[in-house]
């Protein structure tokens, strides 16, 4: 700004002390903007912390890994199925051979995949069905979570989130602290399936007026295509 100040604007021939002041005073107020420009920008990046995004993009991710494996066990068992059920026609001289070669890709994948056949598919399609269940529901509850809609967890809603999954809330800590916590809960019950406690969590945040909202349902549907 002193520099501003300081700085000499050159006479034309036909000097205006007035129009000098106004340009004066322009450069100041440019540089001033400039300024504060630039120390807005190293003091405000463009990626800051925060626990609503982070906490549900964490869980996305599962959700993104858990329908994966939920489409190949969906497909496989039905094609598996199909094949258990395909009787070859009666032969005269040999029986007729079943090729995998002459099948789609995906059958091939299926049969290196599930070599012990319907059964080990089975097995599969319902593991794959909770976990997808328990990162869907999860997720839920994440939205639930934002109870006004706005993409972000108020400390009132932070609170009520960190008390229905029985952590410990403390205000002072930092919002990638606190995104670190959900996360952590998360995986821990996704990996016990612990769905029971998740819908007791979900109870608890319904009992202080927490609900579904359209905007939930929409965003529901969308991660689950």
């Amino acid at each position: 700004m002193r520099h501003c100040i300081n700085r000499q604007i050159a006479r034309p021939a036909h000097y205006s002390p007035s129009l000098a002041r106004a340009l004066s005073a322009f450069l100041c107020l440019l540089c001033a903007a400039l300024s504060g420009a630039g120390s807005a920008g190293a003091a405000w990046p463009v990626t800051r912390p925060d626990v609503y995004q982070d906490f549900t993009r964490h869980i996305q991710r599962q959700i993104e890994t858990d329908k994966a494996a939920f489409a190949k066990a969906s497909m496989c068992i039905n094609w598996l199925y199909q094949q258990e059920k395909r009787k070859p026609a009666p032969a005269v001289v040999q029986p007729i051979r079943w090729e995998p070669v002459s099948q789609p890709p995906s059958g091939d994948d299926c049969l290196t995949l599930y070599p012990g056949g319907l059964e080990s598919v089975r097995e599969d399609f319902h593991r794959t069905q909770t976990a997808l269940s328990v990162s869907l529901t999860f997720y839920e509850f994440a939205l639930v979570g934002d109870r006004d809609d706005d993409t972000h967890y108020s400390l009132e809603e932070l609170r009520d989130l960190f008390q229905s999954l029985t952590l410990t809330y403390d205000p002072r800590q930092t919002p990638g602290i606190h995104a670190e916590a959900l996360a952590t809960r998360f995986d821990s019950w996704y990996r016990s399936r612990n769905l029971e406690q998740l819908m007791n969590s979900m109870g608890q945040l319904y009992e202080k007026g927490y609900r579904v909202s359209a905007a939930d349902r929409a965003e529901l549907d969308r991660v689950s295509k």
